[in-house]
């Protein structure tokens, strides 16, 4: 399998700061491969918060996470500055399926990048939803170009 290349900020359409923790860091001395995840999450819920009106604790839709991956280029560790860049890799009715990379901030090269795909269902069925439109909306501003 060919190793990835690491994308360029020019790849992203959104940024967000993110803080690093003491506690993100291992006994390696850098921030662990599990932490890159919840920054991950952090990522993309705070764009569906923000821009798409997702209402996390009385909204009738919520995403699940169903699958996610990422590959790693260069060690980030405890105080860095960071940036989480987001953008949308497929749009489907019911599921969206995020590129999202973290990167020293400022920096041209992310340091990882990874995929996230969220279902959206009923929050009291658990049964896959279309997408609400305003969250649909701010989804189709992120997305990749073909």
């Amino acid at each position: 399998m060919a190793k990835a290349t690491a994308p360029q900020r020019g790849d992203y359409r959104w940024f967000t700061p993110i803080t690093t923790r003491w506690s993100d860091n291992d006994i390696y001395g850098h921030v662990n491969n599990v932490v890159y995840y919840s920054y991950f999450d952090s990522v993309a819920n705070r764009y569906l918060i923000e821009e798409g009106g997702l209402d996390i604790h009385n909204g009738s839709t919520v995403g699940l996470v169903v699958n996610s991956g990422c590959d790693y280029f260069a060690p980030i560790a405890y105080p860095q500055a960071l940036e989480g860049a987001l953008r949308v890799d497929r749009l489907g009715n019911s599921s969206v399926t995020y590129g999202i990379a973290i990167f020293v901030a400022g920096a041209e090269v992310a340091c990882a990048n990874g995929t996230f795909t969220h279902v959206f269902v009923d929050r009291q069925s658990n049964r896959p939803v279309p997408i609400p439109e305003p969250m649909r909306e701010a989804l189709a501003a992120i997305e990749r170009p073909a």
